[in-house]
């Protein structure tokens, strides 16, 4: 991974933002609520921002709600939707729920509690017709919503998403491997970013995977690579009841352009967007660039709900 960071030297130029002063207040609020999944009380951590359409924040595999911290801060957002990041069970501070072993088992986040969170999160907070979006595992996850929850969400937006994703979890053991460091996914992450995003969101964006536990990353792989297949089902996923936005960034070499255009051509009235100067995190690698992509596709869901 080191390899990596030294052949693709950084060409970022962008400067750090301005210095917050002293004293001064975030606009996200956090807070806990009780929701049942698979018969088990989860509590789940999620933070908010804004009123108006209620959109869910889905992070990626093995990190977060902080990922989406950048939007937060963005009245052309907040001003009309109402911002909930939430994190999964057993990541950030969604602890593991009371009761059952869970040490005893290995951890793996399949399709139906990857579903059932944002839609038991919904009925909970009393969403009417909510937004999903979601990126990398997120992001495959938002076109799950829209093919087998599509009376729950208004519109999803997936980021770096598509119908499926090739891979072997038997080769991948050295992200939950007790000789091999956190770190080591953090500099894997890094080569899935473009060396035009800011260097330090793009080091934020690799801590957050560092500061993991350890079996999370793996376990949400299984979602991500062996429990996710749309491919035989997009055809079926219907635009009329829930819109499909896609958007895919040039450095992604996971959740590939190629991928993302694949998914928008199989479901039949979604948009697709190539995103120039990100990768696989454009919400946090380069929240400035993202926000040119996001936006456009935010006025037209405002649009169709009449905002």
């Amino acid at each position: 991974m080191r390899a990596i960071e030294l052949l693709r030297p950084s060409v970022a130029v962008t400067a750090l933002p301005a210095r917050a002063q002293p004293g001064h207040f975030d606009s996200p609020v956090g807070r806990y609520v009780h929701i049942d999944i698979d018969g088990q009380d989860h509590r789940i951590y999620f933070e908010e921002a804004g009123t108006g359409i209620p959109l869910l924040l889905q992070h990626t595999a093995g990190c977060h709600g902080s990922q989406w911290r950048h939007l937060f801060e963005c009245r052309a957002i907040t001003d009309h939707f109402r911002l909930i990041a939430y994190d999964l069970p057993f990541h950030g501070k969604s602890l593991p729920p009371l009761g059952p072993k869970w040490w005893a088992n290995e951890y793996r986040l399949t399709a139906d509690v990857a579903r059932a969170v944002p839609v038991t999160l919904a009925a909970t907070l009393g969403l009417d017709r909510p937004v999903f979006m979601g990126c990398s595992v997120g992001g495959l996850l938002a076109l799950d919503l829209a093919r087998h929850h599509p009376d729950v969400f208004s519109a999803v937006i997936s980021l770096e998403g598509g119908l499926n994703i090739e891979g072997d979890l038997t080769t991948l053991t050295e992200l939950w491997h007790p000789q091999i460091s956190n770190e080591y996914k953090a500099r894997l992450m890094n080569a899935l970013m473009s060396p035009t995003s800011p260097e330090h969101y793009r080091k934020e964006t690799s801590q957050v995977y560092a500061a993991g536990w350890p079996p999370a990353f793996l376990g949400d792989l299984f979602y991500y690579i062996a429990d996710y297949d749309l491919r035989d089902e997009a055809q079926h996923i219907d635009t009329g009841k829930v819109a499909v936005h896609i958007l895919s960034g040039e450095y992604d070499a996971s959740g590939t352009m190629e991928l993302g255009q694949a998914a928008h051509a199989a479901i039949a009235g979604s948009t697709w967007a190539a995103m120039n100067d990100v990768g696989h995190f454009p919400m946090s690698e380069n929240p400035e660039a993202f926000l040119g992509y996001l936006l456009p596709v935010l006025e037209t869901i405002k649009s169709t709900r009449g905002v």
